[in-house]
């Protein structure tokens, strides 16, 4: 059974309001590492380490792999568990996974792949439009259309179940819906790549109930990181409270993803992919123009 994480940390403190000080505790968003590693045809490879807050650890580490090209699907993976090592603390347990996979899959560029550490960006490794388009990956489908209504409803519904950043104020968090709003998963972590990758190894390893799923929404902007996960995750939109970046609006256009910036109150732009918004709703749409 996974670890439920221990997603805070207690920590003491001294806080400050002009000249008045006192001593007070607070609770902090736990930021531990995580070593990835893969087991095919009985060998053993560590895939990179990513700083994250523990908990849903199974979840990033198909994500991740899934997102980086490593593995085609969930299906390719027969089991997931933690380092059992005696000789290793308990902590210490849990802060390695080793995913194995199926005997008839060929882990793509096993030997050959080795990832940055970033606690921001998490594991981070394909790097262009070049890349994705060799690995075979094709536009993405229309699915439903999306009311601008349920768009504008989604960061509220996000902000509510965000248990851990409610307590700490730290994390990002990740959130995947259908096409009339439904929240289907949230995942919450210190490093916004690894929520998202949280959300979708959720996805990949529970193919049935994540059948409906539309559109992710994440808590900062859109990079060029988060937008390859969507196309890999065929996630057809893309919506952020903050902005894009100029290359995620390249991705966004080159595999058709509709990609929503500056979701704000009952306004937002659309960067990409606006025929999957419904057109009875245009006028609440925020061009990109009108911002400098």
């Amino acid at each position: 059974m996974e670890n439920a994480g221990r997603a805070r940390t207690r920590t003491r403190l001294t806080a400050v309001d002009g000249e008045r000080r006192r001593r007070s505790e607070d609770w902090l968003a736990t930021e531990e590492p995580l070593d990835i590693r893969v087991s095919a045809g009985g060998v053993d490879v560590s895939i990179g380490i990513t700083m994250r807050t523990p908990g849903n650890d199974f979840e990033l580490a198909a994500g991740f792999l899934l997102a980086e090209g490593i593995i085609p699907s969930g299906t390719a993976i027969t089991r997931i568990e933690y380092c059992v090592d005696k000789a290793l603390g308990k902590e210490q347990q849990y802060n390695q996974v080793t995913v194995q996979l199926a005997s008839d899959v060929e882990p793509i560029l096993l030997d050959a792949r080795r990832f940055a550490i970033s606690s921001a960006c998490g594991v981070c490794g394909r790097g262009s439009v070049d890349d994705l388009v060799e690995r075979g990956l094709e536009a993405l489908p229309d699915g439903p259309p999306i009311s601008a209504q349920v768009i504008t409803g989604l960061p509220a519904t996000m902000e509510a179940r965000q248990r851990v950043f409610t307590s700490t104020g730290g994390l990002h968090a990740a959130a995947l819906f259908d096409a009339e709003g439904r929240l289907l998963a949230l995942r919450e972590d210190v490093g916004r790549h690894n929520a998202v990758d949280k959300v979708l190894g959720w996805a990949a390893l529970n193919p049935t109930s994540a059948s409906s799923r539309a559109v992710l929404l994440v808590s900062g902007r859109s990079s060029f990181e988060i937008v390859q996960k969507c196309v890999v995750g065929r996630v057809a939109t893309l919506c952020a409270v903050s902005a894009p970046s100029s290359l995620a609006v390249d991705l966004a256009r080159r595999f058709d993803l509709t990609l929503v910036g500056f979701l704000r109150g009952e306004t937002f732009n659309v960067y990409a992919g606006e025929r999957r918004i419904s057109a009875r709703v245009a006028d609440a749409i925020r061009q990109t123009s009108s911002r400098a």
